[in-house]
């Protein structure tokens, strides 16, 4: 996915053009990034080279990625068109040597899926606290300008409230629940950021991002808002296996992909911030029963079939009312509405398809 895609394109042309962030700061500078092949990273990572194609920035893209020959293929484009991204490969638990200087490091590999977070718990906490501290030593020793850590709303925990959630908020986690192995794997890692900042002045930011999509999830993708999507195309009802009560925030690709970079340059050291777009909060229910209207025209409906094993690999229900206002007091809005989330993301997988 990359310039030929009119909607990845136009999005690509939003991120290198919001006047909130400094992109100049990037110009002639080594960007580090782990996790370039998910998502969020291949959004980062793109708009990084298209402000090369674009402004002429020169700025160079290291990639950590674990299979070099599939990372290719996935920018392929990018690399044709000779926009000074490489790869390195390796993992964040083995971390490979890094040879060239560093500016910035952008940290966002980790496991993903909460049917892994279930059956593969000691894996994810391998991954996340290992890979962390070894990606924070390379910050330290390479002595960057700043790195961010990709960390998740999950940190919060089952909130039991709707009240707003801000960054000081309590976190409602059962330790004794293997599947939380993600969330409080992921709340270490922020204690170990603010810790490599406090003990050796690493310019460390976390970014809280809650669940995000569009353009680049694939139509394969089992997680729901893709599977919402997938019925709405296929003519068939969106089934839920619960009640579908829990309640969130998502933010659209291009939107978490600026705060991300809003954070890096311009965040405080130290310090954590939310990312959501606070007027898509809805329930599973919800949602399902706007993407039943809104993408299938109604043709479809909404059919709750409890199933008590599948429930076991999700969280618990949970309200997740996020308040963005530190993120935004740094010019940061985000701009694309749900209905238009899905709209957009079914356009890619109609291309997909193709």
């Amino acid at each position: 996915m990359w310039v030929n895609d009119p909607i990845f394109h136009e999005d690509l042309q939003k991120i290198c053009g919001a006047g909130y962030i400094p992109w100049h700061e990037f110009d002639g500078k080594t960007v580090f990034i782990t996790g370039a092949t998910g998502i969020i990273g291949h959004y980062v990572t793109s708009a990084l080279l298209f402000r090369n194609l674009e402004y002429k920035a020169n700025i160079k893209v290291i990639a950590l990625v674990r299979n070099t020959e599939a990372a290719r293929k996935q920018y392929e484009a990018q690399q044709t068109a000779g926009l000074n991204l490489s790869f390195l490969e390796g993992t964040v638990e083995q971390l490979p040597d890094v040879e060239e200087g560093i500016d910035y490091i952008i940290h966002g590999a980790s496991p993903t899926g909460s049917k892994t977070f279930l059956e593969q718990p000691v894996d994810v906490l391998n991954t996340l606290i290992c890979g962390t501290r070894n990606v924070l030593e390379l910050a330290k020793e390479k002595k960057v300008k700043s790195i961010i850590f990709l960390s998740s709303m999950e940190v919060y925990g089952n909130n039991p409230t709707e009240d707003k959630v801000d960054e000081t908020h309590e976190s409602f986690l059962n330790t004794m629940v293997p599947r939380n192995s993600y969330p409080e794997g992921k709340r270490l890692c922020e204690n170990m950021c603010a810790g490599y900042y406090s003990q050796y002045n690493v310019p460390v930011k976390v970014i809280r991002l809650t669940q995000s999509f569009g353009p680049g999830v694939k139509s394969t993708d089992t997680r729901v808002f893709a599977q919402f999507l997938n019925s709405a195309m296929n003519g068939t009802d969106i089934v839920l296996l619960s009640k579908g009560r829990t309640k969130r925030c998502y933010l659209y690709l291009a939107d978490a992909a600026t705060a991300v970079i809003t954070i890096l340059l311009k965040g405080e050291n130290g310090e954590a911030y939310n990312a959501a777009n606070e007027d898509t909060y809805i329930s599973i229910k919800e949602m399902a029963e706007m993407v039943a209207k809104g993408i299938a025209g109604g043709t479809i409906k909404v059919v709750v079939k409890e199933d008590e094993a599948e429930a076991k690999k999700f969280m618990s229900e949970l309200y997740m009312n996020l308040d963005t206002q530190k993120l935004r007091s740094m010019g940061w809005s985000a701009e694309v509405e749900l209905l238009d989330m899905y709209k957009r993301m079914k356009d890619t997988f109609l291309l997909e398809m193709k």
